[in-house]
C-alpha cells in the first residue's frame, strides 16, 4: 500500500531546482512518484508517494544531498 508524505522545500528558484529535488527524492527506496508544485523563491510545496514508509531524516538527507533544505514545520517550532 502507497502512501504520500508531504513537506515544503525552500529555495527552489527554477525547473532545475524542481529536477535536482525530484532526482533525489527518487532515488530513496520505495518512492514511487514525487510532486514539485514550485514557489520561486519560497517555499514550494512537495508531496511523495512511496511504497515503503520513509522517515523526516531520509527526506531531509535527499533535499539537503540537492542543495536546500525542508522548511520547518510550524508545529515543531
Amino acid at each position: 500500500m502507497s502512501q504520500t508524505t508531504s513537506f515544503a522545500v525552500d529555495g527552489m528558484t527554477c525547473g532545475n531546482c524542481v529536477r535536482h529535488v525530484t532526482e533525489e527524492l527518487t532515488a530513496l527506496p520505495g518512492v514511487t512518484d514525487v510532486q514539485v508544485d514550485l514557489v520561486a523563491g519560497g517555499s514550494s510545496p512537495v508531496i511523495v508517494t512511496s511504497d515503503a514508509p520513509l522517515t523526516d531524516e531520509a527526506i531531509a538527507a535527499a533535499v539537503d544531498e540537492a542543495g536546500y533544505a525542508v522548511t520547518p514545520r510550524k508545529s515543531l517550532l
